[in-house]
């Protein structure tokens, strides 16, 4: 089969590889759409820790199954599915606590590979995290179940509701789909962004207002992962108001709050990780649901062998996710 191999950042090089064979209860998927994210930029601009190189790379992602292994019953050969690259082990102490997305082993057992003809689903994603995608949703939005997880996850725990302003910091892929989100609570979103272009995109896809405001927010979320916006965060909600931390800052970045805004005016500092196996099911149910249009978020589409293209040009911040279709 035919696979991007990310070699060093800002190289990708397209390789024949073994088609692999699917073990017991594993599923060979040939790949529809996988799309590009924030997390794949990272690691094509300046390497990303949990992605390796050279190694294949891309985790958001659609098929068909190409051949299910001994014992899956579920699914079958020709069956269009939806998947996410990850699933929790049930058996660590963290899944004893039922904090699914914070699993030891979760990691560790993921699945990249999604810039290929074949991806190959081992056995607890298929058993947990694999669906069979509907005739009347297209690949690429149903590449969108992982992405739309991790948002579902950060909105999860709070409740929102149209008397609510929320404010979006960064108008990237995670922050658009924060919005289209929030807009199902009848909520009043503002995003902010230092690119006029992304400000107009979310304008488009029903942001109430895009600018800036401090200390009048309900709720922020921040998108960009960036250590100086986690800091000016809580600057922009009122008091009693609530800082979703969704962005990843790396490993060991030191962030500083005035510690009286946070105690005097009982600011919520949330961090925000990854996702459980209900928040796929709720992704699912959206987006099957057709309660979000996230065909909005796609800017092209390139074959696999123009991938390269699609990362020059989001280096240069053109476009929000790029379809590559094997």
């Amino acid at each position: 089969m035919l696979a991007a191999m990310l070699i060093k950042p800002g190289v990708i090089e397209m390789r024949e590889m073994p088609s692999p064979v699917p073990g017991k209860g594993e599923l060979l998927v040939q790949v529809r759409a996988a799309l590009t994210c924030g997390t794949d930029m990272k690691a094509f601009r300046q390497g990303h820790p949990l992605i390796h190189m050279p190694g294949v790379f891309g985790h958001e992602f659609s098929g068909t199954v190409a051949k299910a292994g001994k014992g899956v019953k579920i699914f079958r050969e020709g069956d269009e599915i939806m998947a996410v690259h990850s699933a929790p082990c049930l058996s660590c102490r963290y899944c004893a606590k039922r904090l699914f997305n914070l699993c030891e082993n979760i990691m560790s057992t993921k699945v990249l590979g999604a810039f290929a003809e074949y991806i190959l689903l081992p056995s607890h994603i298929v058993r947990m995290n694999t669906f069979h995608k509907p005739r009347d949703i297209s690949f690429e939005q149903a590449a969108f179940l992982e992405p739309l997880a991790c948002v579902v996850h950060g909105m999860g725990p709070i409740n929102i509701s149209k008397k609510d302003h929320a404010l979006i910091i960064g108008a990237g892929p995670i922050g658009l789909l924060h919005l289209l989100l929030l807009k199902k609570t009848w909520a009043t979103v503002t995003v902010i962004d230092r690119h006029a272009k992304k400000l107009r995109t979310a304008k488009k896809l029903g942001a109430d207002f895009t600018g800036k405001g401090e200390g009048i927010f309900d709720y922020a979320f921040e998108c960009t992962g960036r250590p100086e916006v986690w800091e000016a965060s809580v600057n922009h909600v009122r008091r009693g108001g609530t800082v979703i931390l969704f962005g990843g800052c790396k490993s060991g970045t030191a962030v500083t709050y005035d510690a009286g805004r946070l105690h005097y005016d009982e600011i919520t500092l949330k961090g925000v990780f990854h996702f459980t196996p209900e928040d796929v099911k709720k992704a699912y149910r959206l987006l099957c649901g057709g309660g979000i249009d996230v065909s909005q978020l796609i800017s092209g589409r390139y074959p696999l062998s123009r991938i390269q293209k699609a990362f020059e040009k989001l280096t240069r911040g053109e476009g929000i996710k790029y379809a590559i279709i094997p």
